[in-house]
């Protein structure tokens, strides 16, 4: 039986289209009957994300640039609001670096663009964490997740700065796991094989990362959004409660080779 969040509220950050792995994620929690609430990041996914939200009942849908400590703090206010002062779960599935910085040579990465990539990719979890943490605790604990990938452990070419990121974001899961555990708050991570979304279209080489995977890895397939809702559906459910700092790999088992 697939895990039950009847009764669990939710704030899901970066739902971009219905490809998004956010939304795969949403999805799962939504049909075990979690209620969520979503953000979006600017007016050209606005529409897209509220007519999605829509489509599960969500009760708040509001923007949010996670760069602005001022745009956490109110949306986590409108969640306080809504959910009646708790919050169980938080899925943080956001990330950003320039388009130029996935073509060339990561040495070339300017100084401001390195540090927008690890703003936005990295930091906005733990500016997100410190915002959940009361509303969590008021709950009795809670359960956050956000998307990591191989790139932050191995270099993987063209990934360049989002590998970098990728790493600053796999340590904060286990500093905050350690920190919040003391409030039964619990904070994992899913890495995903490549999964065709709208992000992964600026990464150059893409396709070529998709047959590689699939040549080398032990089960020789490719994965999708749902293949990743249910690994984050199970960390973020009861049955996960003794599991935390702990990245969950979903990729054909890819990250398992040498060669």
């Amino acid at each position: 039986m697939p895990p039950t969040f009847a009764g669990k509220r939710g704030l899901v950050l970066g739902v971009a289209n219905r490809r998004s792995i956010a939304w795969g994620i949403a999805k799962r929690l939504a049909d075990g009957g979690a209620e969520l609430a979503f953000t979006f990041q600017g007016e050209r996914l606005e529409k897209t994300v509220r007519e999605l939200a829509d489509s599960v009942g969500s009760p708040l849908v509001t923007a949010c640039d996670v760069r602005s400590d001022t745009e956490i703090e109110r949306v986590f206010g409108e969640v306080a609001e809504r959910f009646d002062g708790g919050l169980d779960l938080l899925v943080h599935s956001v990330a950003f670096a320039a388009a130029e910085d996935l073509e060339g040579r990561f040495t070339d990465t300017p100084r401001e663009r390195y540090w927008l990539a690890l703003d936005v990719s990295a930091y906005s979890l733990v500016a997100c964490a410190r915002a959940a943490e009361p509303l969590m605790a008021a709950r009795g604990g809670g359960a956050i997740l956000t998307m990591t990938y191989l790139g932050g452990e191995r270099a993987v070419p063209h990934y360049n700065v989002m590998g970098v990121a990728k790493a600053a974001l796999d340590a904060s899961v286990r500093y905050l796991a350690w920190e919040l555990g003391a409030k039964n708050i619990r904070v994992n991570a899913v890495s995903a094989g490549p999964v065709r979304t709208l992000a992964a279209r600026s990464i150059a080489g893409f396709p070529t990362m998709e047959a590689i995977v699939e040549e080398r890895a032990p089960l020789h397939r490719h994965i999708d959004t749902d293949d990743v809702g249910a690994a984050a559906a199970y960390l973020l459910s009861d049955e996960a409660r003794n599991v935390t700092g702990t990245t969950l790999y979903v990729d054909s088992g890819y990250h398992a080779m040498g060669m």
